[in-house]
C-alpha cells in the first residue's frame, strides 16, 4: 500500500503564499505521477495541477501562473506552491500518486489539508 502524508496547509491572507508538501511511502517500485486536488464545500473535488515521473506538468486555468508543482523523484515527495492567493483558492487540498506497487498500480490520496484563504 501507499501511504501519503501531506503538509503545509493553514490560514492566509489574499496575495499571501503558501507551500503544500506531500510524501509518498509504502510498497512503492515507481511513481508515474503526483499531483493536487482541492474540495470546498458543497463542490465536487477538483484538479489543481499535477506532475508526472518525467516532469510533464497540468494545471486547472484557475490557477495558472500563480501555482507551481514540483517533484523529488528520489524522495516520492511533491510539492505546490501557492502564490497570489484567493479567498477563492480556500478548500481541503489533498495529494494524489499513481504509482507501480508490489500489489499492481494503485491510485492513492492524503487525508488532506486545510487551505484557508481570507480577504
Amino acid at each position: 500500500q501507499v501511504q501519503l502524508v501531506e503538509s503545509g496547509g493553514g490560514l492566509v491572507q489574499a496575495g499571501g503564499s503558501l507551500r503544500l508538501s506531500c510524501v509518498a511511502s509504502g510498497s512503492i517500485s515507481s511513481v508515474l505521477s503526483m499531483g493536487w486536488y482541492r474540495q470546498a464545500p458543497g463542490v465536487q473535488r477538483e484538479l489543481v495541477a499535477t506532475i508526472t515521473s518525467g516532469g510533464l506538468t497540468d494545471y486547472a486555468d484557475s490557477v495558472k501562473g500563480r501555482f507551481t508543482i514540483s517533484r523529488e523523484n528520489t524522495k516520492n515527495t511533491v510539492r505546490l506552491q501557492m502564490n497570489s492567493l484567493k479567498p477563492e483558492d480556500t478548500a481541503v487540498y489533498y495529494c494524489y500518486c499513481n504509482a507501480i506497487t508490489v500489489y499492481g498500480n494503485r491510485n492513492s490520496w492524503g487525508q488532506g489539508t486545510q487551505v484557508t484563504v481570507s480577504s
